[in-house]
């Protein structure tokens, strides 16, 4: 199960790393005048970065469980 979470983790973080590159390229191309496409970009981001988190967290509780004594 760790295993798994590790794998979901490491997409969500690239996919994460990926949507902010775009978003960084999309705004230095000065193609965008409404900023339309890096409001968009920016949203993807912030949501990729939640699921990461919220996987983290995950593992963390999964992982805590055999601490307690």
């Amino acid at each position: 199960m760790n295993a798994l979470l590790i794998a979901l983790i490491v997409l969500a973080a690239l996919a994460t790393a990926y949507v902010l590159i775009r978003g960084i390229i999309t705004m230095a191309s000065g193609k965008d005048i409404t900023g339309a496409q890096s409001n968009k970009f920016m949203s993807l981001r912030v949501t990729f970065q939640m699921i990461t988190i919220l996987l983290v967290i995950i593992l963390l509780i999964l992982g805590g469980r055999g601490l307690a004594s």
